[in-house]
């Protein structure tokens, strides 16, 4: 079983290719945290988890999706991870997490697709993420085929670096970064509920027509991404800059 969190796409199609190179079920999680379903999962081939990296470890909220619920069946725990530029020391902390939840951990494989964080940094123009996505394919099949043999990933490299923004600077970001409160949506907003739809945590709520954020908020860049008028902005922060959402 493949299970996949995605704010823009990028993890999804990952998740979605392997799937059908595997033949493999392939399960949102995004919708398990949407309608806070933490039902027993029975994985009977492989249990594989396609996350993006926020701060150089998987999300917060599929990490506590992951330890709330029960896994049956299949114990052995892969994970691949969409990244802007890489992974620092993840895979050290989904190591941690395996041994937690008693799964075996078989290794971290990590995919460099296009930047969607617009809150700090430029998302590519249509062309460059095509070029970006492309040259992903290689590390997906390769992901794919250990997969298919049960054989763990090869260690992923992280230097000091690293680890240090994987231990000590996650959580301070979390802390002093990760808010809802400069979302906005102009007057090009047509109130058409989409930012409310793709919410994986229910944080936007529509009222009179406009939405409204509150404060349960991980940062995924879905509602920006996907506002089809471009009429959300993050502070001064995504102004002229272009949204990023996976599509080919």
């Amino acid at each position: 079983m493949i299970l996949y969190f995605s704010g823009t796409g990028n993890s999804r199609y990952i998740a979605e290719k392997i799937g059908e190179i595997l033949a493999d079920e392939v399960v949102s999680i995004n919708g398990k945290i949407k309608s806070n379903d933490t039902s027993a999962i029975t994985a009977t081939k492989r249990l594989v988890f396609v996350v993006p990296t926020y701060a150089w470890r998987i999300p917060e909220i599929v990490k506590e999706w992951i330890l709330n619920t029960s896994f049956d069946g299949e114990s052995c725990a892969w994970f691949v991870m969409s990244c802007g530029g890489e992974i620092g020391g993840a895979a050290k902390q989904n190591e941690k997490l395996c041994i937690e939840k008693g799964f075996t951990y078989m290794g971290t494989a990590q995919i460099v697709m296009p930047e969607n964080y617009i809150a700090m940094f430029s998302a590519p123009e249509r062309e460059e993420a095509i070029k970006i996505t492309e040259k992903a394919e290689p590390s997906i099949l390769s992901a794919a085929k250990k997969l298919e043999q049960n054989e763990c990933f090869s260690a992923v490299r992280s230097n000091l670096l690293g680890k240090v923004m994987s231990t000590v600077v996650n959580p301070f970001f979390y802390k002093l970064f990760v808010k809802a409160k400069p979302f906005t949506a102009s007057g090009k907003c047509v109130g058409c509920g989409k930012c409310e739809t793709v919410c994986p945590l229910n944080n936007v709520t529509i009222i009179d027509g406009k939405p409204i954020w509150n404060e349960n908020c991980t940062h995924c860049m879905a509602c920006i991404s996907y506002c089809p008028t471009e009429a959300i902005e993050y502070g001064k922060k995504t102004a002229g800059k272009p949204r990023y959402r996976f599509e080919l």
